[in-house]
């Protein structure tokens, strides 16, 4: 597995990620979504994921279905889900994403589209 460094801040084109806890099954990182910021529509092979909006009022995207969420609310991402996270606001999104899976490493990434070209 590869291990990102508890407490680093890691910049992404989106905005910024930090990994608060590494364990065998689960990994919990921050994730800051810079105003207009969009992940990549994607997926896992491995993990399952939750996402909690702390911060902002995020479009969160799983499957088909497109909803904006605000602080408290949260979503669950199967296994195998196409899912994305976009800030179509000019403030700051914040959310704790909750990884679960055997396999954790940043290459279960499976990109469907990408508008960095990443």
């Amino acid at each position: 597995m590869m291990h990102n460094e508890l407490g680093k801040i890691y910049v992404r084109p989106w905005g910024t990620y930090q990994t608060l806890a590494l364990q065998d099954g689960y990994q919990i990182k921050i994730l800051n979504v810079s105003p207009q910021g969009r992940l990549s529509l994607q997926k896992h092979a491995k993990r399952s994921e939750h996402w909690i909006v702390t911060k902002g009022a995020p479009t969160l995207t799983v499957g088909d279905t497109s909803k904006i969420y605000t602080r408290g609310q949260y979503l669950y991402i199967p296994r195998d889900a196409v899912h994305r996270i976009e800030n179509f606001t000019t403030e700051m999104c914040t959310l704790i994403e909750v990884q679960i899976g055997e396999y954790l490493g940043e290459d279960d990434i499976i990109r469907l589209e990408d508008i960095y070209q990443r």
